[in-house]
């Protein structure tokens, strides 16, 4: 073998797992998750804002948790992109022929605005009725 063969041998990527190679366990952490998919955590990071059916649960400390099914998702997405050689957009549509992508949907919309002096005139109020209801203390 000739000495440059080799090198390239070497950086050659892992195989991402098959989905029948998953673990039987009901979470994995984002290490884990991006080795079963052969990729970099930050990849997985990446796809969450692309592809709106990744959605790990989080914990307390906000580390991302991966169900089995998002794993196998993930390996689709990997397969679809790497494999296929889809684009993200490419991807998006094909999962979503497959029924494994959400409909496409406007942005959430923000946060309505409060109006707290409006709120604390409402509570009061409503103290009040409660005390009328009640009638005086004996």
């Amino acid at each position: 073998m000739i000495r440059g063969d080799e090198g390239l041998l070497a950086r050659r990527a892992p195989k991402p797992t098959d989905a029948s190679g998953i673990p039987d366990k009901p979470f994995f952490k984002i290490g884990e998750a991006a080795r079963l998919c052969a990729v970099k955590p930050y990849v997985l990071r990446y796809w969450e804002t692309e592809f709106s059916s990744i959605r790990p649960k989080k914990t307390r400390s906000q580390q991302r948790l991966y169900q089995r099914k998002d794993v196998e998702l993930l390996l689709r997405i990997r397969h679809l992109l790497y494999d296929e050689r889809f684009t993200i957009e490419g991807a998006r549509v094909r999962l979503r022929e497959l029924g494994e992508e959400e409909k496409a949907t406007s942005p959430p919309l923000p946060e309505p605005e409060i109006d707290r002096e409006l709120a604390r005139k409402i509570k009061q109020g409503l103290v009040d009725l409660i005390r009328l209801v009640d009638g005086p203390a004996n």
